[in-house]
């Protein structure tokens, strides 16, 4: 039985969660609270599975509330958040705070689009509820690497992170490991692809990496109106050039760009030769916007591009990494067991088309390599 806490301060809300989950009889609500203080007493006598955690809330929002239990009580929290600009900038904090997902929704119940939010948040429950120990697992993992970096002690194993569901353990590929590449020559373009958990890793990762000499694309699975936030959020975070990015935007050096939510974008090259972002509105892929569609057109129009596959549920970049491979570009994935979730590495891999499985220091230092930036380490 996966035990739910739902938090939120409108009462309506509240019901509505309650009478999606209890629809599945593996779902049991074990309490309700309007605020992030009644949630923190709830915890300390009841520990839930999993936490729905609306965003603006009185006395303590959720922002704050995420922060709290991760500290005090470990726990998976599905931030639930309006379509406004206010709210997916905290959204976006609360991710980076620890927060696992988020669901959006209408600001009226009656606007709910009630078939997908409940598949979402019935899909998102189960996920995580099943997740929940491995969950803590990795988070107290996290915290014991911070605390042995901090001591200036030499790590041992790799973290205890763990594999989405559908995954299973670390995949037996059965195929020999790809050879290392090295690029020839400086790396022109880095695409990157990443899903859940990818907020709470990307300020850390662009604080590592520095401005590189070439630009950035970031697909990060989101919908419309939370990309312009997360921009706008690492940009103050790392002091780089992060932007949202834009139909026919020239990719610059140093440059690094969110590929808008909800929609698709890819590489191509402008009549001056430049490499430019094409936004694409129609096209259907199962997730957007599409790493696949990013590394496929990437591979085709960049000289010396470099793909990285990091932390996110699903199988998303392994066929279009398959490009990359097929050129002898290099494709990293983030180390599975580093992940807050390691389906898209962990597919990847198995999938034959990683040249490299590393921990994301260990990618930094790659990019700086090939890049030719340097960085004091």
């Amino acid at each position: 039985m996966i035990k739910l806490l739902i938090v939120d301060d409108s009462l309506f809300f509240r019901f509505t969660i309650r009478s999606i989950v209890e629809t599945d009889p593996e779902i049991e609500v074990i309490g309700e609270a309007e605020d992030g203080q009644a949630a923190l007493k709830i915890m300390e006598k009841n520990r839930p599975d999993v936490v729905t955690m609306d965003v603006e809330m009185p006395n303590m929002d959720g922002i704050q509330a995420t922060r709290e239990i991760m500290a005090r009580f470990p726990t998976p929290i599905i931030m639930v958040s309006n379509y406004t600009q206010e709210e997916s900038s905290s959204t976006i904090q609360a991710l980076e705070h620890g927060a696992v997902d988020f669901i959006s929704k209408k600001n009226s119940m009656a606007k709910f689009e009630l078939l997908r939010v409940n598949n979402e948040i019935l899909t998102k429950v189960h996920f995580w509820g099943k997740n929940s120990l491995p969950f803590v697992q990795h988070r107290l993992s996290l915290e014991k690497k911070k605390r042995r970096d901090h001591a200036d002690i030499p790590s041992g194993a790799g973290s205890e992170g763990f594999i989405a569901a559908t995954q299973g353990a670390a995949p037996d590929t059965g195929r020999p490991a790809m050879e290392k590449v090295t690029p020839v020559t400086p790396v022109d373009l880095v695409v990157i692809g990443v899903s859940t958990g990818g907020p709470s890793v990307m300020s850390d990762f662009l604080t590592s990496t520095g401005e590189l000499p070439c630009p950035m694309v970031i697909a990060q699975h989101m919908p419309a109106r939370f990309t312009a936030s997360l921009a706008y959020h690492l940009n103050r975070k790392t002091g780089l050039n992060v932007l949202e990015g834009s139909d026919g935007m020239v990719l610059k050096p140093g440059m690094v760009v969110i590929a808008p939510g909800g929609k698709n974008s890819g590489v191509v090259r402008n009549k001056d030769e430049e490499l430019v972002l094409k936004v694409h509105e129609g096209q259907k892929t199962p997730y957007k916007p599409s790493v696949d569609l990013l590394f496929t057109t990437s591979a085709s129009v960049a000289l010396s591009p470099v793909a990285i596959i990091m932390t996110g549920m699903g199988d998303d970049g392994s066929k279009g990494a398959k490009d990359f491979a097929t050129k002898g570009f290099p494709v990293l994935a983030q180390d599975p067991e580093t992940c807050v979730v390691g389906g898209m590495p962990a597919s990847a891999l198995k999938a034959g088309v990683v040249n490299e499985s590393l921990d994301l220091d260990e990618i930094c230092e790659r990019l700086a390599s090939w890049s030719g930036a340097g960085r004091d380490r």
